[in-house]
């Protein structure tokens, strides 16, 4: 059984190296797959999704090479006029990076920057969730992502 507090420590270390921390690209494990993964130890973590502006993908982490841990994703630009995927993509490496150095990659969070609005809400933990982020400009919604993950029981 995974403990959840180190699955949570992880993974908000994975996901601060990778992503939000300009993680070296890895071969893509399916044609046309954006990958970028990390390890430590017996941990490993990998990020694949498709797309660019509009995209989907899944977050998986192993222990000891058995698969533990997953999150599926899909973002997407709603309001072009307001915002394109080069300033959403600053707003949300800015937004995440002060949430992860707090030690989380759940729970609420609002987070203002020059481009936009940053806004994370979800409900559960580690072991099962599901949330949602947006950000606003000008009032009005123009980026949204929903995301949702849990535990891998065998």
């Amino acid at each position: 059984m995974v403990e959840l507090a180190m699955l949570n420590e992880f993974v908000v270390e994975a996901k601060a190296a990778t992503y939000v921390g300009g993680g070296v690209a890895r071969v893509p494990c399916r044609p046309g797959a954006h990958d970028i993964g990390y390890e430590r130890g017996d941990w490993r973590y990998l990020d694949s999704y498709f797309g660019g502006t509009d995209f989907a993908g899944q977050e998986v982490v192993w222990l000891a090479d058995e698969p533990a841990w997953a999150m599926n994703y899909f973002g997407c630009i709603i309001a072009a006029k307001l915002i394109d995927g080069t300033a959403a993509g600053a707003v949300i490496k800015a937004a995440l990076s002060a949430m992860y150095r707090d030690g989380r990659f759940l729970g609420g969070m609002e987070f203002d920057h020059p481009f936009g609005r940053y806004i994370d809400s979800s409900e559960g933990g580690c072991e099962r969730f599901i949330g949602h982020e947006c950000i606003m400009v000008d009032g009005q919604k123009a980026y949204q992502l929903d995301y949702r993950g849990g535990l891998i029981i065998p």
